[in-house]
C-alpha cells in the first residue's frame, strides 16, 4: 500500500492520491478557507469507512436488506506534550432497512473485535466503542 502526498497551494492544502489515482485533500482546517478535512478528521473517516465497509459487507452476506446507512464517529482528545492524539472514539452506527438488530449488532462486534484493520491499528492506544441503531431504535 502506497499513497503520495503533493502540496497543492502556497498554505497547508495538500492532495493523498492512492495508486488507482483516487484523492482526499487534507489541511490545517484551524485556518480561514480550508478546502480540506484535517489530517485527525481523516482519521475518523477511516474508522467510520473501514468498519462501515464491514458491516455492509456482513449484513448482505446474512441476506439483511440494508436500505439506508450511514455514521456519525466523535473522537476525545487529550493533550501529550505539544500533541492531541485520540483518547476515545465513538463511533454511532444507523442502519434502516428489513435489518435483524441483532445481526447488525454482531456485525459491529465482529468489525471492531476482528476485521477493522484502522480500529486494530489504533487499539493499543485508543479506546473505541460503538453504538447501533436500527430503523430509529437503539440496540
Amino acid at each position: 500500500m502506497k499513497i503520495t502526498l503533493n502540496r497543492i497551494n502556497d498554505d497547508f492544502l495538500f492532495e493523498c492520491t492512492n495508486t488507482a489515482g483516487n484523492s482526499i485533500l487534507l489541511d490545517n482546517t484551524s485556518q480561514p478557507g480550508a478546502k480540506g478535512v484535517s489530517p485527525m478528521e481523516s482519521v475518523l473517516m477511516a474508522v467510520a469507512g473501514c468498519s462501515g465497509i464491514d458491516m455492509v459487507s456482513i449484513l448482505k452476506k446474512q441476506r439483511q436488506n440494508v436500505t439506508k446507512f450511514s455514521a456519525e464517529v466523535e473522537g476525545e482528545r487529550i493533550q501529550v506534550d505539544d500533541a492531541k492524539p485520540f483518547k476515545s472514539i465513538l463511533v454511532k452506527f444507523f442502519v434502516d432497512g428489513d435489518v435483524d438488530p441483532a445481526k447488525a449488532q454482531k456485525a459491529a462486534q465482529l468489525s471492531f473485535e476482528k476485521y477493522c484493520s484502522v480500529s486494530k491499528t489504533l487499539e493499543p492506544n485508543v479506546t473505541v466503542n460503538y453504538e447501533v441503531t436500527v430503523n430509529g431504535e437503539k440496540v
